[in-house]
């Protein structure tokens, strides 16, 4: 046979069958899965540190030593609405709560 001819007889063949399709199910499980360990691993730790936060700003009281955002480290004299006014070595500055990033250390005689 020529080549021609073994051509003409693999045409003639059965077609071959087509695989079976998995359901459309199964290409969105990888996806759920991604999102259920982003929402564990970034999502969920960054509102609990958010609430722990929220929770350090409202116990603020003066006498708190506190260290700001910016790194400047003051004991609170007043605290107000939205501002704390702080007390860092001579000077007085008045900064927003937000921007208080930790208490070092309680005031005396809080439990």
């Amino acid at each position: 046979m020529t080549p021609f001819g073994l051509n003409a007889l693999l045409a003639q063949g059965v077609p071959a069958s087509q695989p079976a399709q998995a359901p459309p199910w199964v290409n969105i499980v990888p996806l759920v899965l991604i999102m259920v360990v982003f929402y564990f691993i970034l999502i969920r730790p960054q509102q609990r540190k958010a609430k722990e936060h929220e929770q350090l700003l409202k116990t603020l009281r003066p006498k708190d030593k506190v260290v700001t955002s910016g790194g400047v480290l003051g004991i609170i004299v007043s605290v107000q609405e939205k501002t704390v006014t702080i007390r860092s070595a001579e000077t007085k500055l008045e900064v927003l709560k937000s921007a208080v990033s930790e208490i070092t250390e309680r005031a005396a005689g809080e439990a």
